[in-house]
């Protein structure tokens, strides 16, 4: 893998400083940047967490630059969480600092859990995402509805075990979302993909490749 040009810093959010991490790519000219949302701060949710990082991990290997963010109330972000309406600010100040360190870039969004209900609502909004990624979507007990609108890319990869977005209820809503969209299943995982990250990254990886073709195509030549 290539070296990671990691910068930590803060963002200047709707309720105070959010705290954030970038990992830059080492060519001059990026094809895309990314933004990686993560899962419920009251449980234990942030930007390390393992599906999110490895998620950031898969994206930068291909050559993208990732930004990562605590949520409000998470890590050293200040604010109280505030059920999602206010998250949706933070995702948009982690979206105007990409736009603007990365100017005329278009952006992938991705989301897991908690992460990927919040920040897939601003992302089928924004202008400035092209695509979309939602990891072990709780479809279970939120409501995703506003996905049916959206007509940008998007990729599901979800545990088949999932206990927060059932196999059923997960192909239920994609059969009602508009083109282009891609499911995929791993199977035997849990809601975290505990085991199965690999098969997950690989998930990510396959899409990339048919709807990116002019990112880096061998992760392993990094």
């Amino acid at each position: 893998m290539a070296e990671i040009f990691h910068r930590s810093f803060f963002l200047k959010g709707q309720d105070g400083r959010i705290e954030a991490t970038l990992w830059t790519a080492p060519q001059a000219h990026p094809p895309l940047a990314a933004v990686v949302c993560h899962p419920h701060p009251l449980f234990g949710g942030t930007m390390h967490n393992k599906v999110v990082f490895q998620t950031a991990k898969t994206l930068h290997r291909r050559g993208v630059p990732v930004l990562r963010f605590n949520f409000r109330g998470a890590g050293l972000s200040e604010g109280v969480h505030d059920r999602g309406v206010g998250e949706r600010e933070d995702v948009r100040a982690g979206l105007d600092y990409m736009a603007k360190e990365f100017p005329g870039l278009p952006i992938l969004l991705a989301g897991f859990s908690f992460g990927s209900l919040v920040g897939l609502q601003v992302g089928c909004e924004d202008t400035r995402v092209m695509d979309l990624i939602g990891l072990g979507i709780p479809v279970d007990k939120s409501n995703m509805v506003f996905l049916s609108e959206c007509a940008k890319p998007k990729l599901f990869v979800q545990g088949a075990n999932d206990q927060f977005g059932s196999r059923k209820n997960v192909e239920l809503l994609f059969h009602t979302l508009p083109d282009p969209k891609e499911l995929a299943f791993v199977e035997n995982a849990d809601h975290f993909f505990t085991g199965h990250l690999g098969e997950m990254a690989a998930a990510i990886d396959a899409w990339l490749n048919k709807l990116h073709p002019e990112l880096l195509s061998d992760p392993a030549s990094l």
